[in-house]
């Protein structure tokens, strides 16, 4: 695997990552590209992840998670909606990415200090991804979700 790429990406980028697909289970998780493209959210922006022009993950950074989220703490950045294209499972990608997220978004979001999500419980591999990229579990657990309870994860950025 080549390194990758993090990007900020704009709506208007749409066809970049508009191809990225992932299964009926992790789009119950999850979400598509085409409904995060297609919900307005003030405080979340795109991102993707590349490998040479290719995108092979896309996900969303809500910079108001902290405020909308008891479990979270105020100014913490909240990562959603991380998805690697089927295509592109099981290469990496996914580890490779979440590492890369400790200086990556510093970079973008100066002042955030951590950066916190939750994780399906019926969702292993994608719980195994983030503990292996340096996320800690805060052994609470989130059950306001619509697909059931969730560990709450968290990444100290500084």
């Amino acid at each position: 695997m080549s390194p990758v790429e993090l990007r900020k990406i704009s709506k208007q980028d749409y066809g970049l990552v508009r191809h990225i697909q992932i299964d009926g289970e992790q789009a119950m998780f999850a979400g598509t590209v085409q409904q995060a493209f297609e919900t307005f959210e003030e405080s979340v922006d795109f991102h993707a992840i590349f490998n040479g022009s290719q995108a092979v993950v896309f996900f969303k950074i809500d910079r108001s998670f902290g405020t909308n989220n008891g479990f979270a703490n105020d100014g913490e950045l909240g990562l959603r909606a991380f998805k690697v294209d089927n295509a592109e499972q099981g290469q990496g990608y996914g580890v490779a990415a979440t590492r890369a997220l400790l200086s990556y978004l510093p970079q973008h979001y100066p002042d955030a200090l951590s950066v916190v999500l939750t994780v399906n419980l019926a969702n292993p591999v994608a719980y195994a991804c983030y503990r292996k990229a340096g996320f800690i579990d805060t052994g609470d657990l989130f059950t306001g979700g619509l697909a059931g309870p969730q560990h709450i994860l968290r990444m100290v950025l500084k």
